[in-house]
């Protein structure tokens, strides 16, 4: 640049000597003058645009590395979701028993994340975060509605549904909870002892839960 600008004040210079011999001196410095101003602004803003490519540079770089992380935490997110009916077949009542038991869902709908057990009814987290249950009942036909189930969190009640009393039938109901959850803690639907539910093909008797976000989110 510095070499442009001497190059432009010697032609300056030189045209000054062609066109007004006896103004030579007060023409260059003139031209001189304008010319080195010229420049110092030039300079200026390149200076300042190239302050402004490097801040725009960082923040680009910023920008990069926040959706990098971003879609390494969006990939490494567990994804735990289960829906099950209690029966895969057949229809009738289930119950009474003497103790209270663990509600053996058969019929699988979805269980991605696997944490949920057709052969055990239990649900185990293998994720630690805060989750969502729900479940429902249906009452016995007969004699008399006899129903309790309760869903459990390691072995303590939660949250129930019952129908113990009235002449009618054909009764229905449900709850549903956000709980947190510990690596290895077990929640699962208990019908309660001496208690009867009813299920068949129609899938009265549902237990769901999934994964609605995990620590990992603050860390």
């Amino acid at each position: 640049m510095k070499k442009i600008a001497v190059l432009f004040v010697a032609l300056s210079c030189s045209l000054c000597d062609v066109q007004v011999n006896e103004n030579k001196s007060s023409c260059c410095e003139i031209y001189s003058l304008t010319s080195i101003t010229h420049l110092g602004a030039v300079e200026e803003k390149i200076t300042n645009m190239a302050e402004k490519i490097t801040l725009l540079e960082a923040k680009l770089q910023n920008t990069e590395k926040e959706v990098l992380e971003l879609r390494s935490h969006t990939r490494g997110t567990p994804q735990v979701a289960f829906s099950v009916a209690l029966r895969d077949s057949g229809s009738g009542d289930i119950g009474p028993f003497n103790t209270a038991i663990a509600l053996q869902y058969k019929r699988v709908f979805s269980n991605t994340g696997s944490c949920y057990n057709p052969s055990t009814g239990i649900f185990t987290a293998m994720v630690k975060g805060m989750y969502f249950f729900r479940f429902s009942m249906f009452n016995n036909l007969s004699p008399v509605p006899n129903s309790v189930v309760s869903l459990m969190k390691n072995g303590q009640r939660l949250v129930s549904v019952w129908d113990t009393s009235g002449s009618d039938i054909n009764d229905m109901g449900s709850n549903a909870v956000v709980i947190p959850l510990e690596l290895g803690d077990n929640v699962y639907v208990e019908l309660q002892a001496n208690r009867i539910v009813y299920d068949d093909s129609m899938n009265y008797n549902t237990f769901s839960g999934f994964l609605l976000f995990t620590d990992m989110l603050f860390s």
